[in-house]
């Protein structure tokens, strides 16, 4: 009888731990942002509080291989199960093909408190379906040395013309002015989104996604003529100064300002802690004018359509979307979350919350790359050749409008 007893005991135990081990769910994330594995990590550990059950590796690539390795993986059937995604056109080049799973409202409620653009940002135009949920948006601002500007009696400029002669005044001192250089093709488009946008403005942008404006507008050309003013103030062979060497330019105090986006914040603070730098937003052409930001969402969390582990990936995303993920991530990554309610407590994230309430949207990446030629491409290019004197403003706007043309009606 006792060894009958224990006969059972034994097969039910065995069943049980069978029956946990189907249960268990492994899964895989990829992402590019290798930066952000030991936040992303501690964030999946919160996850596995509510459902110990499910496992995520986080996995990271090259963020220039990114797109590319993703999208074989996927065309082969294959792929993570949660797929950290970009946005807009860079979104659809592997939602168009299938490899995305459909995200409906219902199956993630907390979804529809979120921005209208941030749900837009992961939406493709072509069958008006979302695919991922919104991580995080981005903001180009200017950095500028705190220091540096007390020590050379100079004060966060509101103007143009301030900017200029605050620039001057550090050029007179040996201090290199701003740190960026044009050899990395992208930081050309930066420079535009992050000096001049108050010279363009949002209703330049409105204007030419309706059509009634292209890019030869003179709202546009003139606020690249302007960017041209700050060549003086670049570093000596700026042309040739790529984008890591500019942030080390200003991370050592070499450069006093930088035009970069809100992502370098915790970047900055991570490679040298005794950095003491604060943000401005474009100056603006007279003092009272609207100083305006430029923004776009990075990207979101999306399922593989094709993954084995579908309602496991989705209990991420719904806790993906939970105002206690927003806030973390926004503590750990120094990133203003779109969840609802999600507070800043750094003083410089903050500001960039603030700053938002007026933004214009970055151009190009928002609404001219879902095409080739991609409206980025365009604008990086014809503008890295403007810096270096070899293209006017006028012929910028020319080449860009009529690029985007080929596809774009309201051009044509």
């Amino acid at each position: 009888m006792v060894r009958n007893l224990a006969t059972v005991a034994t097969v039910a135990v065995g069943a049980l731990l069978t029956q946990n081990w189907a249960e268990a769910a492994e899964l895989t994330f990829w992402s590019w942002r290798q930066e952000d594995k030991a936040a992303y990590e501690e964030l999946i550990a919160d996850f596995n509080k509510q459902q110990p059950d499910t496992t995520i590796k986080f996995e990271t690539f090259e963020p220039q291989n990114y797109q590319t390795v993703l999208s074989t993986a996927l065309a082969a059937g294959k792929g993570p199960d949660i797929i950290h995604v970009r946005a807009y056109g860079n979104l659809e080049t592997v939602a168009s093909p299938g490899y995305l799973r459909p995200i409906a409202m219902d199956e993630i409620p907390d979804l529809k408190a979120f921005p209208a653009l941030s749900i837009t940002a992961e939406t493709m135009r072509e069958d008006g379906n979302l695919y991922a949920v919104p991580f995080a948006s981005q903001t180009l601002v200017i950095y500028y040395n705190t220091d540096l500007f007390a020590e050379h009696g100079v004060t966060a400029p509101e103007t143009w013309a301030e900017f200029l002669a605050v620039s001057q005044t550090l050029k007179d001192a040996g201090v290199i002015p701003i740190a960026n250089g044009t050899a990395t093709a992208w930081q050309n488009e930066i420079l535009v989104g992050t000096v001049v946008p108050s010279f363009y403005g949002a209703q330049f942008e409105a204007d030419v996604v309706a059509g009634n404006a292209t890019f030869e507008d003179p709202r546009f050309v003139g606020a690249l003529e302007k960017l041209t003013e700050i060549t003086d103030f670049l570093p000596d062979g700026y042309t040739g100064i790529d984008y890591p060497t500019a942030q080390q330019l200003f991370l050592t105090g070499r450069a006093a300002m930088f035009a970069g986006g809100s992502w370098e914040i915790a970047n900055f603070r991570k490679q040298n802690a005794d950095l003491n730098f604060d943000i401005m937003p474009s100056p603006a052409p007279n003092a009272g004018d609207p100083r305006l930001v430029s923004t776009f969402f990075d990207g979101g969390y999306a399922v593989n359509a094709n993954s084995e582990h579908d309602e496991e990936a989705l209990s991420f995303l719904r806790f993906a979307a939970s105002k206690d993920f927003g806030q973390k991530l926004a503590s750990l990554l120094g990133n203003i979350s779109p969840v609802p309610g999600v507070t800043f407590d750094d003083p410089i994230l903050s500001k960039v919350s603030q700053f938002n309430d007026t933004a214009a949207s970055y151009i190009m990446l928002v609404h001219f790359r879902y095409e080739e030629p991609s409206g980025s491409v365009l604008l990086q290019q014809t503008v890295q050749r403007m810096m270096a004197g070899q293209a006017t403003p006028a012929e910028v706007g020319k080449e860009v409008t009529e690029g985007i043309a080929t596809y774009y009606t309201p051009f044509q």
